[in-house]
């Protein structure tokens, strides 16, 4: 390439040649534009120079005009109009300068790609020819098609990468933000406890078990504060010189003492036992002279004994609980879900070492405790220990016997004592012979009762009409069933007997024959309706239901023991709840012994009301206990009645003797059992007594009459009942003539 001249081209007149006044004539040293065109790198103008004739020699790639290729960038490179080049003069030149001066927006230029020769440019001026590197191909060749040159590569838009920066970091921030305000309103209880049990301590507040109470609210059974008493082996420094400290005032011995203090595991772990009791129920006193000893590993907490002020006052029917207060047996036991209260607990926020103490304003709860209920029984206090005074008094005189005593209130069917032979201290449950002197004889005691079911026998005759008060007929002295032979203990030879002389004499023979006129489907009915076979429900707990034989599993020799008492289950609470119905004209009470529950707060809940059915009508029924007077007054020179030691004196009685067996698990037991059922006053009865002995030697009955005497009368004065007018007292003919 040719150097480039260093002064621009100009035209004759010194003027620089493409300017839009080149035609005009200019002043030498004016410069314009052209000027600043022609101005050289040394800082001259053409002018300066001296030289028209110096000329520009201009690149062989380049147009005369030095800012052509400038505008061509402008321009795009494109060409005129129709393909027709514009014309290089000043004409051509002063119409783009003109619209350039109305504004650079506007400029629409044509630029020949080609350099264009200036009409004043001599032939010699112009350009060489543009060179080539390389030699042309030929012109066979097929010109390879234009590459288009590769789009360069798409950079990532930083302002994407901002925006997603941004939400993920507002999104970390929400779930930060919302995290902590779940924690702060929802979890805050959850963890605000999380570290509470290390630092509480937790007190019990025991809740008392409710009283058992007589009829009138006198205490049978209640609970008291006390201590117990307990080791803990790890600390015990000599358990030897411990326990002999303790021995004294525990009432424990040393040696027994000693071993609960012995250091031993809990079973199966290797975990030392802590915790031992050393004695319960422990009084205040005692527990306050054992803490004045400051035995290491020896301590005391609050307790609660069952106190019984009687003894063994009604020890049978109340039973006893354990040392942690939960019934055992008897009424304990039936109504410990009613007795036992429900503890309280109280927890607390403590300090750490010598400040264990309960911190002021922290975390405090307290569940109060809920006591027990208490049961109001129909039992007198007073009537139950003369019942078992007397009843213990009675069987002294028969070795190794059992007794049972009921006294039941009529009409109410209230059972005022009931008392059991022998007996215990509730106190000291363990301190028995056996197991079964625990047990209420009146409601576990399975009597074949004898001949105080011929009551019964005789009431289903009168109110179906078999017989009447005035019915009689010969009584021979024995009758065969079955082949069993049954005979009278008082033989009347044939002769024509009354039904007061039957029952004054207990005649086995009139009563079977009675029986056989009535039929065994009908005693059995009366024999249900008067209470037996079932339980009477009274409120103890394992009582005997008894038995009764269906009359299709009669045999024959059933005909003969059925009406007399035997082939018969009965306890004698059955017995005497069938004698009360006759008390009560007729009509059945279910006997109980729960009257009222009294609750904590002294709210009182009626027991539901007995179960009560009909049996025999007011007539019958008044009917049969005139009749039954005579067993109690028949004396004279035909004979005297069984149970004239049973008369109580000033007073009508109505009852009846009877001789039974006894049987334990469905076999008979040895001996007999003797009984005696009666009310009084017999024109309007106010109590039914039954008494029960029986002894493996015999002699029951000598007792039963006389013990049913001396409770009776106790009876009859304790409740102020007027003496009868016995000179109004029934006449019996026991013959008939």
């Amino acid at each position: 390439m040719p150097p480039r001249s260093e002064d621009p081209r100009r035209d004759a007149t010194g003027s620089r040649r493409g300017s839009s006044r080149g035609s005009e004539p200019r002043e030498p040293g004016l410069g314009g534009i052209s000027d600043a065109r022609a101005y050289t790198p040394r800082g001259r103008t053409v002018r300066e120079g001296g030289g028209a004739e110096q000329r520009r020699t201009p690149r062989s790639t380049r147009s005369g005009d030095p800012f052509r290729p400038a505008l061509q960038v402008l321009d795009g490179g494109r060409t005129g109009r129709g393909g027709q080049r514009e014309t290089a003069g000043d004409g051509g030149r002063t119409g783009r300068r003109a619209t350039a001066a109305g504004g650079r927006a506007g400029v629409v230029r044509t630029v020949s790609p080609r350099p264009v020769r200036e009409p004043f440019d001599d032939e010699e001026d112009a350009p060489p020819p543009r060179r080539r590197s390389q030699p042309r191909r030929p012109a066979a060749q097929p010109r390879r098609p234009v590459r288009k040159p590769r789009r360069p590569p798409r950079l990532g838009d930083p302002r994407r990468r901002l925006r997603l920066g941004t939400l993920l970091a507002l999104t970390l921030f929400a779930s930060i933000g919302v995290r902590l305000v779940y924690l702060q309103t929802v979890d805050t209880p959850a963890y605000a406890d999380g570290g509470l049990p290390n630092r509480l301590a937790v007190v019990e507040l025991p809740a008392p078990r409710g009283a058992i109470l007589d009829r009138s609210g006198e205490p049978l059974a209640h609970s008291v504060e006390a201590r117990y008493v307990f080791a803990d082996p790890t600390r015990v420094e000599d358990r030897f010189a411990t326990a002999r400290q303790l021995s004294p005032l525990l009432g424990v011995p040393a040696s027994d003492l000693a071993e609960k203090m012995r250091k031993r595991t809990l079973p199966g772990t290797d975990t030392p036992l802590q915790f031992v009791y050393l004695a319960r129920g422990v009084e205040i006193g005692t527990a306050k002279r054992i803490m004045a000893l400051d035995l290491a590993g020896i301590n005391v907490h609050r307790d609660e004994r069952r106190e019984v002020p009687g003894g063994d006052l009604a020890a049978n029917l109340i039973g006893f609980v354990s040392p942690d207060m939960y019934g055992l047996e008897g009424l304990e036991a039936k109504y410990d879900d009613v007795l036992r209260g429900q503890a309280g607990k109280r927890t607390y926020e403590v300090g750490q070492g010598d400040l264990a103490a309960p911190i002021p304003g922290g975390y405090s709860r307290t569940t109060q405790p809920k006591p027990g209920s208490s049961l109001r029984l129909t039992v007198d206090r007073d009537l139950q220990f003369m019942t078992q005074r007397i009843l213990a008094k009675q069987t002294a005189a028969v070795k190794g016997s059992v007794g049972a005593a009921v006294i039941i209130e009529i009409p109410s069917g209230e059972v005022l004592a009931q008392a059991s032979q022998p007996t215990y201290d509730a106190a000291n449950p363990t301190k028995v012979a056996s197991p079964s002197d625990r047990d209420d004889a009146a409601t576990t005691f399975v009597v074949d009762p004898g001949s105080i079911h011929k009551a019964i026998t005789f009431g289903a005759a009168l109110q179906e009409g078999v017989i009447t008060p005035d019915t009689a007929f010969p009584v021979a002295n024995t009758v065969e069933r079955g082949g069993v032979t049954f005979r009278d203990t008082h033989p009347v030879d044939g002769r024509t007997l009354s039904i007061p002389g039957m029952l004054a004499f207990s005649s086995n023979v009139g009563t079977i024959e009675i029986g056989e006129r009535l039929g065994k489907e009908r005693l059995f009915d009366y024999q249900k309706r008067f209470g037996l076979g079932q339980a009477t429900g009274e409120g103890m707990p394992g009582e005997a239901p008894g038995r009764l034989l269906p009359p299709d599993q009669w045999s024959g020799s059933a005909y003969g023991s059925v009406p007399i008492g035997h082939s018969v289950d009965a306890t004698p609470l059955q017995m005497a709840a069938a004698y009360a119905a006759i008390a009560n004209n007729g009509t059945y009470v279910q006997p109980h012994l729960v009257k009222e529950t009294v609750g904590a707060e002294g709210d009182r809940s009626p027991a539901a009301k007995p179960t009560t059915r009909s049996v025999l009508s007011p007539a019958n029924a008044a009917a049969l206990r005139r009749m039954m007077e005579a067993v109690t007054t028949v004396d004279g020179p035909e004979g005297q009645a069984t149970g004239l030691a049973a008369a109580v004196p000033g007073y009508r009685v109505a009852g009846k003797t009877g001789t039974g067996l006894r049987y334990d698990n469905g076999k008979q037991q040895p001996g007999e059992v003797g009984s005696f059922i009666g009310m009084a006053p017999a024109e309007n009865p106010r109590y039914v007594v039954a008494v029960f002995v029986w002894s493996p030697g015999g002699g029951g009955g000598a007792v039963a009459a006389p013990a049913f005497r001396e409770m009776m009368g106790f009876t009859l004065r304790h409740y102020r009942v007027p003496p009868s007018l016995t000179n109004k007292s029934p006449k019996f003919e026991v013959f008939p003539r």
